[in-house]
């Protein structure tokens, strides 16, 4: 994850993951100049190479987060499945009205989140 998660030249300082519904899911993101963003979600359902929810709208056990800041809170949905050779990955962001969407669209979401797929590729094609 530190190697693609965060889209460049961001970086991912830290990251801890308990893979499991109520379990941690948390990430340091680092930008060259030194500022810092934490994320703190819980997922929800872990389902072995099919898929992947979290949300950050709750800590890890299920707790209501009170985090207040730039990003709204989101809940993530990532599918794998077989396709050929290959896995396909499907990523979608579900939040909470039109205007929460709004915003972390605004906030180039949906360009970063096409990176760090275009990164994870790069990656895995490198082995």
């Amino acid at each position: 994850m530190k190697q693609w998660y965060t889209p460049a030249p961001w970086t991912t300082k830290e990251c801890e993951i308990d893979l499991r519904p109520g379990g941690i899911f948390r990430t340091v993101l680092a930008s060259p100049e030194g500022e810092q963003s934490e994320y703190v979600c819980a997922y929800l359902e872990v389902i072995e190479h099919e898929r992947l929810v979290w949300t950050s709208a709750l800590l890890p056990g299920f707790r209501p987060s009170t985090r207040q800041g730039e990003v709204p809170p989101f809940t993530a949905v990532i599918s794998f499945e077989a396709h050929g050779a290959g896995t396909k990955y499907s990523a979608r962001a579900i939040h909470g009205s039109e205007a929460t969407a709004g915003k972390h669209r605004d906030l180039g979401f949906y360009d970063g989140w096409g990176a760090v797929t275009d990164q994870l590729i790069a990656l895995v094609t490198k082995r």
